[in-house]
């Protein structure tokens, strides 16, 4: 179970696989697991490092300020700690304003990122969503509860819950059986995702990008399209139909075959 000081904190991740490196940043509460649907396959091409972030897992949870720079600082220190001097980084939600951010500050230790339901900058409504988040949180005194309550409405469609309730309830056992923050660890990590503006970074980006996105998603919706693959110069777009903002759960074969012709694209 490897863990690097990086930043001033302990940092957890995983490793499997063979190939060039690629990063997976977890999304708002999320440990590196979350990505156990895509490491399956993408190891098959890629040495994946699947990382918990500051606040999550089993990573160190310190009291302060959160940001999303703070964090793409931490997955630089930590790619710096394991020895990965440059991978393909990949993220979703809060994961893909890591990626951003971190692709922007630290061009040479990105060769191509993925960012899945992201966007550019809070705005008003997202702001609403994620507080709304954060108000049951502790009401509930649950992250688990309140990821299962209150998140997965947002991930999945309608269709989904309506069609396969026992997934649903997978997925639900899978989120309470991981190492789930403490309420004021959430609370920080959230305050990451209220202040996230990442709009003057874009231009920074070099490094190959797609971008996608859910049909259905309104967390993360299509209004942050053009705002990305526009300041994100040679940008890739992709709108994934049939799923909301959690596409690596609900159309996994479609989502990780189109992700992986982009990734072994740019490898080599």
């Amino acid at each position: 179970m490897p863990e690097v000081q990086a930043n001033g904190i302990d940092i957890y991740y995983e490793v499997q696989g063979e190939g060039e490196p690629l990063v997976l940043i977890p999304y708002l509460a999320a440990d590196q697991a979350c990505y156990a649907f895509q490491v399956a396959e993408y190891a098959k091409h890629f040495t994946c490092f699947t990382v918990d972030l500051r606040g999550a897992g089993l990573s160190g949870k310190p009291a302060g300020d959160y940001s999303t720079e703070l964090l793409a600082a931490d997955i630089a220190a930590f790619m710096q700690a394991a020895g990965v001097e440059r991978a393909h980084v990949a993220g979703l939600s809060l994961g893909a304003a890591v990626g951003t951010l971190l692709a922007a500050r630290h061009p040479a230790r990105v060769k191509s990122l993925s960012l899945h339901s992201a966007w550019d900058a809070t705005d008003p409504f997202l702001r609403a969503i994620v507080e709304g988040w954060r108000i049951m949180a502790e009401g509930l005194g649950s992250v688990t509860e309140m990821v299962i309550k209150g998140i997965f409405p947002f991930c999945f469609t309608p269709e989904l819950y309506a069609a396969r309730p026992e997934y649903i309830d997978s997925l639900a056992d899978f989120v309470r059986s991981r190492p789930m923050p403490p309420v004021d660890a959430f609370m920080r990590q959230s305050s990451a995702v209220l202040g996230h503006d990442a709009r003057a970074a874009l231009a920074s980006i070099q490094a190959p990008t797609l971008i996608t996105f859910g049909e259905h998603d309104i967390v993360t919706s299509t209004r942050f399209a053009a705002p990305l693959n526009e300041g994100i110069a040679g940008s890739e777009l992709i709108v994934f139909a049939d799923c909301a903002h959690a596409p690596i759960y609900e159309i996994t074969e479609e989502f990780n075959q189109r992700t992986l012709e982009f990734l072994q694209r740019h490898a080599g």
